[in-house]
């Protein structure tokens, strides 16, 4: 195996320079070293950061420097900061003055930084809207599965697999995998898989595997893989370096000229645009795993992902209305975020709100529980709670909003509306500000109702799904909670069968409702023989007169999906 030499890897977001230099800001936490070919380091104080213009050090240890400073010499300095050694670039002193008998050194701001990289333990995590499949082959190459690369170093990666894969898994000793990133460059090298964790929420593997018989040739490639994702993700989040070009291994190839991969790839949909959602699903699981490693809400992606929920849903609203009704494999606040965004189009549809209202209602409603993910997992897993544990659970409008903050585009008071206002009730019963009708916009009272409905549809711990009219009468019958008007609006435009209900039809048939016709009847069916939600192997479609060939409807099946 080829020894290479460790690397300096520049880090250039202002935010994290002056992170990493307030952690030399100690006595002891600095080293200042002469651009010379004799100098070796001499110890100093950096005193405070003026950023980005300037910063202040103590050099009385070593004054006798203080003369070559002032002519001009150039000096690094350097330090470490979690078991890592940064360094500055070749900066210089402006200024040198005694302060009390203190010697100061004013000089220039870096604008980067360097850290030593360990090749063999350096990790590089991939940043939401990085993109990059794996195609994991058993030893005889008879088994595959599709996943998602997370991060990679030299000695090995971590992917995230379908929960199917634990078959693959269990029989393989020494596996195959290949990675394939957006440009079209695939990269083939044989791992062992070395520890497994079951996300059943989200019906996924996070796998880590150690790589295995692999050459020099392919050790230089996984470095520079390695480096040009660490590059790549340097351009995104909050403290994203604009001015750093793009790695041309995420500059993606013409729609259409490669096959995606990836652990949604192979999964079914029972329709074309049931797929097309699932992208936007995606996006909003990646978000909620960000946000549980800390990170705030992508302020680009959400506004990217935003956009395509309008386009899906000016295409076509009632094939998107039952797209929602066919994510069963994504985490329960992910489909739950997406039926409210989309049934808030709907409604907004019909009342000429501007597109850029609609937009930040669509995002505000995707993201609005993504907080109870940062709630601990056994509150939302409880069958009941006490008057503290419900106190706990309101806090997850907080917990997000506190990660809202870089979505400057996102109107405030839609947001507040949608987010905080969704769980708001008219008689002051709701949370989290306990707000009263006089103070509830007509969006918090729309999306009240569109949450309530939806949430009610689904199963949670404590109670299976409630058959449509069911929650209808619940509605209609707490006018002192729920605005009555937008109970009847939403009647109005969904009907007593809406799109997405799965329901008896009088000859014993069972049907997914697809589309209504102008008077709410059904349009569009697809027969099915089971009790389950939308999938692959669901039966014949069938339009036009329904009632014709099926008899009434009789009843709904009430399904939680």
């Amino acid at each position: 195996m080829a020894q290479v030499q460790d690397e300096f890897l520049r880090v250039g977001s202002p935010s994290e320079i002056e992170a990493l230099l307030e952690r030399l800001v100690q006595p002891g936490g600095a080293s200042l070293l002469l651009d010379r070919p004799d100098s070796t380091p001499m110890p100093v104080v950096v005193m405070e950061q003026t950023a980005p213009q300037s910063l202040l050090l103590d050099i009385t240890a070593v004054r006798e420097i203080a003369g070559e400073l002032k002519r001009g010499i150039g000096f690094r300095l350097l330090g470490q900061v979690q078991g890592k050694m940064i360094r500055t670039p070749a900066i210089k002193s402006r200024q040198i003055d005694t302060v009390d008998s203190r010697v100061q050194c004013r000089c220039e701001y870096p604008h980067y930084l360097e850290e030593l990289q360990r090749r063999e333990a350096f990790r590089a995590r991939l940043r939401l809207g990085m993109e990059v499949g794996a195609i994991v082959r058993s030893a005889e190459g008879e088994a595959t599965v599709q996943g998602d690369l997370k991060d990679l170093s030299q000695q090995g990666c971590q992917l995230e697999l379908p929960s199917s894969a634990a078959t693959l898994l269990a029989a393989a000793v020494l596996v195959e995998i290949e990675f394939c990133f957006p440009n079209g460059t695939r990269f083939t090298i044989q791992a062992l898989p070395r520890h497994t964790v079951a996300d059943s929420d989200r019906q996924a593997l996070k796998v880590g595997f150690q790589f295995e018989n692999y050459t020099a040739e392919q050790e230089r490639k996984l470095w520079f893989f390695v480096r040009e994702i660490e590059r790549e993700s340097s351009r995104y989040g909050d403290d994203a370096d604009v001015g750093r070009l793009p790695s041309m291994l995420f500059q993606s190839q013409a729609a259409g000229a490669v096959a995606p991969v990836g652990r949604r790839n192979l999964q079914a949909y029972p329709t074309p645009m049931a797929r097309r959602l699932a992208r936007v699903a995606g996006y909003l699981d990646a978000q909620l795993l960000e946000l549980q490693q800390g990170d705030d809400i992508d302020s680009v992606q959400l506004s990217r992902h935003a956009d395509m929920l309008i386009q899906l849903a000016e295409e076509d609203i009632e094939a998107l209305l039952f797209a929602t009704r066919c994510l069963g494999q994504e985490p329960m606040l992910v489909r739950h975020g997406l039926g409210v965004a989309v049934h808030l189009l709907a409604l907004a549809s019909s009342n000429s709100v501007p597109r850029d209202v609609r937009k930040a209602m669509a995002a505000s409603a995707m993201v609005h529980d993504l907080g109870k993910g940062l709630l601990p997992p056994g509150l939302l897993a409880a069958e009941s709670l006490g008057p503290e544990g419900y106190a706990r659970l309101h806090e997850h409008v907080g917990l997000l909003q506190q990660r809202l903050g870089s979505c400057q585009w996102l109107a405030v008071s839609v947001m507040h509306s949608v987010v905080a206002g969704i769980n708001e009730r008219l008689d002051g019963s709701g949370y989290p500000g306990g707000a009263a009708s006089d103070s509830l916009t007509e969006l918090a009272r729309m999306s009240a109702v569109v949450d309530v409905v939806d949430a009610m549809r689904r199963s949670r711990p404590d109670r299976p799904a409630w058959r449509i009219d069911a929650v209808y009468r619940h509605l209609l019958k707490s006018p002192e909670q729920f605005d009555p008007r937008w109970v009847k609006r939403y009647v109005q435009r969904f009907g007593l069968r809406p799109v997405g209900s799965l329901v008896r039809f009088s000859n014993g048939t069972l049907a997914w409702i697809q589309r209504l016709d102008q008077q709410g009847k059904p349009f569009q069916v697809q027969l099915t023989e089971e009790v389950t939600p939308p999938g692959e192997a669901m039966g014949e479609v069938l339009r036009g007169n329904i009632t014709s060939r099926l008899g009434e409807m009789v009843e709904e099946v009430p399904i939680s999906t």
